[in-house]
């Protein structure tokens, strides 16, 4: 059985660890099939250029694949047809980039959890499917957050009410809403930029204007109201801190403003920055402003997406063979 789970947004201005949103492209894919030996094998990592991990218990696939399985057998849900197996064996390939900002942890993750829960007849829910990604956040970041998974799950916006219990919320998206993303050629370890962030105080007017924003982004998302939403993608918190960990982001950041983005901000913990525009040609137009800007403000190369909200998430290919 073969996965596909996509990059995501996360943020998205002002709302940290609640809110992501999920993009066509890039993304990863997993392949699984059934083992007679015990526990995950991962047989195979393509795409990362060797950099990472075979062993199950250091790479987010396996530790999710173990997680879906653990799972499975607690509950007892698997059809009799398609029994839970002892083991599982699995294919990664990466297809975006490491510590870019667009949860590619979290796409491994989720590409694994749906393969591994296809494989045995789909007994688990998404949710509790989400449950077992966090797993591997926990690994990647030492944080288990959900705002790259969920919509890279689940498809769209996905807002995070809770964490304990997990309660997860698909928020409408406007129709002629356009993302766009640039990714500079250098990388920004999550762990390291959640660790700037981690023993953070902050003044009770910076929370307000955060709150603000936040509300306002989803009335804007329920009333289609593009230009409210791009007010809405202000980060007084986050950003200001992790703006250091990226050069250029105020020179990229000014262009996507001049070239007519809705909003702009830090995707996750960057170097990738997104950008909102009202159609797709803007959306072009703003992608290659940031790229031009990271260009010529410090001389970094950078990839391009642009495309609407993806509003599938994780898709799976059942002929699929390993």
């Amino acid at each position: 059985m073969r996965a596909f789970a996509p990059a995501s947004v996360s943020n998205l201005g002002p709302g940290f660890d609640v809110i992501g949103l999920a993009l066509d492209h890039p993304g990863d894919t997993v392949e699984v099939e059934r083992s007679d030996d015990p526990g995950v094998e991962i047989a195979r990592v393509s795409g990362d250029g060797g950099v990472l991990s075979r062993d199950p218990t250091l790479n987010v696939a396996g530790v999710v694949a173990a997680s879906v399985l653990a799972r499975l057998r607690e509950t007892a849900v698997a059809p009799s047809a398609r029994r839970v197996p002892r083991g599982i064996r699995l294919w990664l390939h990466k297809g975006m980039p490491l510590a870019s900002g667009l949860g590619s942890s979290a796409a491994s993750s989720v590409a694994a959890a749906v393969a591994v829960n296809e494989l045995c007849g789909q007994p688990l829910s998404r949710l509790e499917l989400l449950a077992s990604t966090l797993e591997g956040e926990r690994v990647a970041s030492g944080s288990p957050h959900a705002d790259n998974a969920a919509p890279s799950l689940l498809g769209g916006i996905v807002l995070i009410r809770s964490y304990d219990p997990l309660d997860v919320l698909e928020l409408p998206v406007p129709a002629g809403l356009w993302v766009a993303v640039v990714h500079p050629h250098c990388s920004v370890k999550t762990a390291e930029a959640r660790a700037l962030i981690a023993e953070r105080r902050f003044r009770i007017e910076q929370c307000v204007a955060n709150l603000g924003n936040m509300g306002a982004l989803v009335s804007a998302l329920y009333r289609a109201d593009l230009k409210l939403l791009g007010r809405s993608i202000e980060d007084r918190l986050v950003e200001p801190i992790r703006a250091r960990l990226i050069p250029g982001f105020a020179e990229v950041k000014a262009a996507a403003r001049e070239a007519g983005a809705l909003g702009c901000s830090i995707s996750g913990s960057g170097p990738s920055v997104f950008a909102l525009a009202d159609d797709e040609a803007r959306a072009t137009e703003v992608s290659d402003a940031m790229r031009e800007a990271f260009r010529t403000a410090v001389a970094l190369e950078a990839d391009t997406y642009v495309g609407r909200v993806n509003p599938a998430g994780a898709t799976v290919e059942p002929d699929a063979a390993a």
